[in-house]
């Protein structure tokens, strides 16, 4: 039986998460959607599309949605589903959920890969992110919870964009895009977002394209064929009198959160890299929030995948190396302060000498 696809949706309060899943649980897609809420939020869906006053944590729905509230653990949830579909209890095709404004991803993202019960019935699609153009830039400023969100996000929604001037939606954009390159942004006006664009994403595929926003990459010149200086030194080290403190345009790269991409035309040597990709999600993992990477690898025909969320790595073969195609291997890395100098020396020194 094909696995349930699931979404994580996030995002801070007022971001219009209810306003998406309202669209979501009440558009006549014919698509039957569990939804799991986090029920600490405090803006409910309920008063508006469903029966309140259950004591059922499962709700049918009007258009053959289910929606539930998570009052333990979300294992137990995903269980309880899952036992009632098999059973015929309940009919549906995925499910998204929901995440209180303030919590961090990761864990939720985790027990998907951690719990091998779950495993074998869902499969973590994507995480979504929504971000409130007015609201962001202090948002951002103070607290990392936002930052977190924005740098696990597979796609990144931007509301409220027409309260916001133009130069303020680009100076977000760019922010967002130095803490998390790999995510697509796309403004959209009150959940007025088409399914096909929230769902199946596939953000945690083992696949063998790496998405990073191609102006991202040119702004960090090959760091190995010397420094750019375009745009990297405020990146490094905003040190600089005119940057401190000024919400001008560089202000951004002050964010703890922070994304940097590692490049090399050599081929790694696989017992190298294990070690010291090992060694640094020991010591690093809780700050590491995703990684993703199409490597060339000495011994193998075939490019390597790898991918993980904190302390949890996976790899996997993808297709052969076509011929004539250029065999680089590519890296992106988002994480909370992350030791940059550590990590491209480390990942330099894994390579085949």
């Amino acid at each position: 039986m094909a696995l349930i696809p699931v979404t994580i949706l996030t995002g801070f309060l007022g971001s219009g998460k209810t306003t998406l899943l309202k669209r979501v649980l009440t558009e006549g897609h014919g698509q039957k959607i569990a939804v799991i809420e986090n029920e600490f939020g405090e803006e409910n869906i309920d008063n508006d599309i469903l029966v309140s006053d259950t004591e059922e944590q499962i709700i049918q729905m009007s258009n053959g949605c289910i929606c539930c509230t998570i009052r333990e653990d979300l294992r137990v949830t995903l269980q309880l589903l899952a036992a009632k579909r098999r059973k015929g209890m309940l009919d549906f095709e995925r499910v998204v959920i929901e995440t209180t404004g303030l919590a961090d991803p990761g864990p939720v993202a985790q027990t998907f890969f951690m719990d091998d019960e779950i495993a074998e019935t869902f499969l973590l699609d994507s995480i979504l992110t929504l971000v409130d153009a007015k609201h962001a830039p202090t948002q951002l400023n103070d607290r990392q919870e936002a930052r977190r969100q924005v740098g696990f996000a597979d796609q990144i929604f931007i509301s409220k964009s027409d309260l916001v001037t133009p130069q303020e939606l680009e100076a977000l954009q760019h922010r967002l895009k130095h803490m998390n390159p790999r995510a697509p942004q796309m403004a959209v006006h009150f959940g007025e977002v088409t399914l096909a664009q929230v769902f199946d994403l596939r953000g945690f595929n083992l696949n063998a394209k790496l998405d990073i926003d191609p102006d991202f990459l040119q702004d960090n010149a090959h760091h190995d064929h010397g420094h750019d200086h375009h745009d990297h030194e405020h990146g490094e080290h905003c040190d600089h009198p005119s940057h401190q403190g000024e919400h001008g345009h560089h202000h951004h790269h002050d964010d703890d959160v922070k994304s940097f991409v590692f490049r090399s035309d050599k081929a790694f040597d696989p017992a190298k890299l294990e070690d010291f990709l090992g060694a640094i999600v020991n010591v690093y993992g809780p700050r590491m929030l995703r990684y993703k990477g199409v490597l060339n690898m000495k011994g193998t025909e075939r490019k390597v995948i790898f991918q993980g969320v904190h302390q949890l790595m996976g790899s996997d073969l993808g297709p052969m190396w076509a011929d004539g195609e250029a065999r680089m291997s590519k890296m992106v890395f988002i994480g909370i302060d992350l030791p940059k100098d550590i990590l491209l020396q480390g990942l330099e020194q894994s390579l085949v000498a």
